[in-house]
């Protein structure tokens, strides 16, 4: 592609006579240039792509994008730049959005790209909008927290919301491949890092808004803020989807130029839903007035279900079609996954990680089978938001008869001073009904083989992982396997 066809909107400025060059590629890690390619100098929090110009150069890229002048002239002073280009803007971060989407022909323009942005749900929304329009017949592209998927094809997936020129890129696959509708996950920190500048949404979802990431965004505030640029970067033709249930729902798109939609569990809105009947094998909802069955459990999933529900229909798709394929759907991996043991105990598996997922999550399980003794087991997150810890000690003080914390992902912070923030959220009475136990194999081992039978034990934090991360190190960890084993175990 041609240079200026790649920096146009970039807020690029270019000094003199700049030959219009062809640029082979893309790129902002510098180890992956190569002859011809564009590299994008981006200060990130980690490193500073300044201090690889001379290595890109070097590696023979043709042109340079960049944003401070004096790196420039450290990494250039004294040597050959050939007939490299170097083009100035002001954000190479967001330089690096803008181009990445025109150098793969701004993909998101060539189909029905939806997000959804919020502390809770957005996996599990995401995962089965593209499962739902799949079942109608769509061919669909997904980028989710879990995993990416082209069609059936399944990408692993690093973070959330992933760096613009992998967005680009399989968004460009995805238009190649004749894909109608890509659904997608944007985080707080992808829209700060501007990830997602130069995408053209038709949808935007809000889910809610609680605590969590405060260890990036630092006051909830600035958290809300970042969540809410999503909703004001919308065009006019696209839909702006919130929860009015949520304190915040309004305040998402009181700035928005899109259209807005609202949807309620528990008010008037476009879309309503309510929960009618609930067990462990599913919820009978009544939706715009209709009733269905569905297969997922618990408020929030009523709340993940509406938002799909609301999403389809605004988009044009048959409510009748919509009510039927929900009934048809299952649980995102990791997601109250529920496996059942020798003498009906109940392990269920789940991602909460957060305060207000997991009072979602005890709740239901709670409201579901009050009988039953509840056991509730987790950790937190190392190197992470610090003040949630003491916070979901005292949702599981609260709503569970037994506690057990353990490790999550500590990765370099000490499982032991991690898990002794948890422990200042209990009081007298609930460090009575607690375990500590460092290693999380263990304890999941201490929480079934304890448990009466007829229990109901929740395993949070880890849901879809198949790995903890101790120190730097990523070690296979698959709870799902873990709970088999001791159920075999058990049965001998």
């Amino acid at each position: 592609m041609k240079l200026h066809e790649i920096i146009a909107g970039s807020g690029a400025e270019m000094k003199g006579t700049v030959p219009d060059i062809g640029i082979t590629a893309v790129c902002s890690d510098s180890r992956k240039v190569v002859p011809g390619a564009m590299f994008i100098a981006v200060k990130g929090f980690a490193s500073d792509g300044h201090d690889y110009i001379g290595t890109a150069v070097r590696m023979g890229a043709a042109a340079v994008v960049y944003q401070d002048e004096d790196a420039l002239a450290r990494q250039t002073g004294g040597m050959d730049t050939g007939a490299a280009v170097f083009i100035r803007v002001p954000s190479s971060r967001h330089a690096l959005a803008i181009m990445a989407a025109n150098f793969y022909g701004n993909p998101s323009r060539r189909l029905t790209l939806v997000g959804i942005t919020g502390t809770n749900g957005k996996t599990t929304t995401v995962t089965l909008l593209y499962r739902l329009y799949t079942a109608l017949g769509y061919h669909c592209g997904l980028l989710s927290t879990i995993a990416n998927y082209i069609g059936d094809r399944r990408f692993e997936a690093v973070n959330t919301t992933s760096d613009p020129i992998t967005i680009n890129s399989m968004l460009a696959e995805m238009a190649d491949e004749g894909c109608g509708y890509c659904f997608m996950e944007v985080s707080s920190i992808g829209m700060e890092q501007e990830r997602v500048a130069g995408l053209k949404f038709k949808a935007g979802i809000f889910s809610n808004l609680t605590h969590d990431h405060l260890d990036y965004h630092k006051t909830f505030a600035e958290y809300l803020r970042c969540k809410k640029m999503f909703f004001d970067m919308l065009p006019s033709d696209a839909y702006a989807i919130t929860n009015i249930d949520d304190r915040n729902g309004m305040v998402m798109v009181q700035n928005t130029k899109a259209q807005t939609v609202t949807y309620s569990c528990r008010s008037i809105a476009d879309h309503t839903c309510r929960v009618i009947e609930e067990s462990f094998d599913g919820m009978l909802l009544k939706i715009d007035g209709k009733e269905t069955w569905c297969r997922l459990i618990g408020q929030h999933n009523a709340y993940n279900l509406l938002a799909i529900y609301t999403t389809a229909v605004t988009l044009g798709a048959a409510p009748e079609e919509v009510l039927v394929g929900l009934s048809r759907l299952e649980s995102a991996p990791g997601r109250l996954e529920t496996m059942r043991g020798p003498e009906d105990r109940a392990v269920v598996i789940d991602y909460a990680h957060t305060p207000d997922a997991l009072e979602n999550v005890l709740r239901t399980l709670r409201d579901i089978a009050p009988e039953r003794m509840l056991i509730c087991l987790f950790g937190c997150g190392g190197d992470r938001d610090r003040t949630k810890r003491p916070e979901m000690a005292a949702v599981a003080q609260s709503l569970a008869d037994r506690i057990i914390v353990t490790s999550d992902n500590s990765r370099t912070e000490n499982t032991s001073d991690i898990i002794r923030d948890i422990m200042s959220g209990l009081d007298a009475s609930g460090k009575a009904k607690c375990l500590s136990i460092e290693d999380r194999e263990q304890a999941i081992r201490t929480a079934i083989i304890t448990a009466p039978p007829g229990s109901t034990i929740l395993l949070a934090g880890k849901g879809h992982e198949t790995y903890q991360i101790i120190g730097t190190e990523k070690r296979h960890f698959d709870e799902k396997e873990i709970v088999a084993h001791i159920f075999d175990e058990m049965k001998k």
